[in-house]
C-alpha cells in the first residue's frame, strides 16, 4: 500500500486513503459478521427472537391492553413488525459503531489506517440481522396471508437511510467513547429511550395533531412511517417525516464525520 503524504493537502489525501484501504474495509466487514455468527446458535436466533419478541410483547401491550388501533386493516403484529425492522437496523448500527474503537484497540493502537473505516464496517453487522429478520417478515405475512404491495422494494433505499442515521451519532458517539468511557453507558439509554418515542409499537396516526410537529422531529419517525408505506402499504407516502429524515441523517453524518476526524489523531495514544 502506497502512503502519500503532503503538506496543507491532509483532509485531501485522507479521502484518497479511505478508497485504498476498501479492501481493508470489506475484510472488517466480514470479520465482524463471522464473529457475530461462527460457532453460535444464539447469535443467529437472537437476531431473530428479539424483534419477535419485542412485537408479541408491544403487540401485547399496546394492541390488546391499551387497545390503540391498528393502521386499516392490517393485524397489529404486522403492523408492529414491520417497524421493528428498521428500528433494530438503527440501534444495532449505532451500538456497534459507538464501541467499534473500544472493542478494536489493539488494532487501532498498533496500524495505521484512515480509523474512519472502523465504525463503519460494523454496520455490515446491523444490515445481516436486518436480512435476517426481513427473511421472517416473509413467513409472518404467509400465516397472515398478507401479500405486501408494488412499492415493496422501496425499503431498499430506506434501509439505506436508517443505516446513515445511525452512522452519524455512531461516529460521534465512537469518538468520544475512546476518551470518556461513560459513554458506553449513555448508549442502551438512547436506543431504549428512541424505541418507545418511535412509532413502534403504535400507529403515527395515534400521537394527537398539536404533537404532530414535535413528533416528527424524531428522525426515525419519517424511516419507520416509510417501511410501513413499503411493506404494508395502509399508509400514505410520509413525504415530510422523510424530508426531515433526509435532512437529519445528513447533517448528523456531517457532524459525526467533523468530530471523528477532528479527535482521530488522539486515539492511538488515549485508546
Amino acid at each position: 500500500m502506497e502512503l502519500t503524504i503532503e503538506a496543507g493537502k491532509t483532509e485531501r489525501q485522507y479521502w484518497k486513503d479511505l478508497w485504498n484501504y476498501k479492501e481493508l474495509f470489506l475484510i472488517l466487514t466480514w470479520r465482524d459478521i463471522v464473529v457475530q455468527y461462527k460457532q453460535t446458535v444464539v447469535g443467529i436466533l437472537w437476531a431473530v427472537l428479539r424483534p419477535l419478541l419485542t412485537m408479541l410483547a408491544f403487540t401485547f401491550v399496546f394492541g390488546s391492553v391499551a387497545k390503540l388501533p391498528s393502521e386499516g386493516n392490517v393485524p397489529y403484529a404486522l403492523m408492529v413488525y414491520s417497524a421493528m425492522l428498521p428500528w433494530q437496523l438503527f440501534s444495532t448500527a449505532l451500538s456497534s459503531a459507538s464501541n467499534a474503537l473500544v472493542v478494536n484497540a489493539n488494532l487501532v493502537s498498533k496500524v495505521y489506517f484512515p480509523r474512519l473505516l472502523v465504525p463503519t464496517a460494523t454496520v455490515g453487522v446491523a444490515i445481516v440481522d436486518f436480512l435476517l429478520s426481513m427473511a421472517i417478515l416473509g413467513v409472518i405475512m404467509c400465516i397472515y396471508r398478507y401479500l405486501p404491495p408494488i412499492q415493496f422494494f422501496a425499503v431498499i433505499p430506506l434501509a439505506l437511510l436508517g443505516s446513515v442515521l445511525a452512522l452519524g451519532p455512531g461516529l460521534l458517539l465512537c469518538s468520544l467513547n475512546v476518551t470518556y468511557r461513560d459513554f458506553r453507558y449513555i448508549i442502551p439509554f438512547i436506543t431504549q429511550f428512541g424505541l418507545y418515542v418511535s412509532p413502534v409499537g403504535f400507529s403515527s396516526s395515534v400521537v394527537p395533531e398539536k404533537w404532530q410537529a414535535l413528533f416528527m422531529c424524531n428522525p426515525m419517525v419519517g424511516v419507520i412511517d416509510g417501511f410501513r408505506w413499503a411493506l404494508l402499504g395502509t399508509v400514505e407516502f410520509p413525504v415530510k417525516p422523510l424530508l426531515i429524515s433526509v435532512v437529519f441523517a445528513t447533517a448528523l453524518l456531517v457532524t459525526g464525520v467533523k468530530v471523528f476526524r477532528k479527535t482521530e489523531k488522539t486515539f492511538a495514544d488515549v485508546i
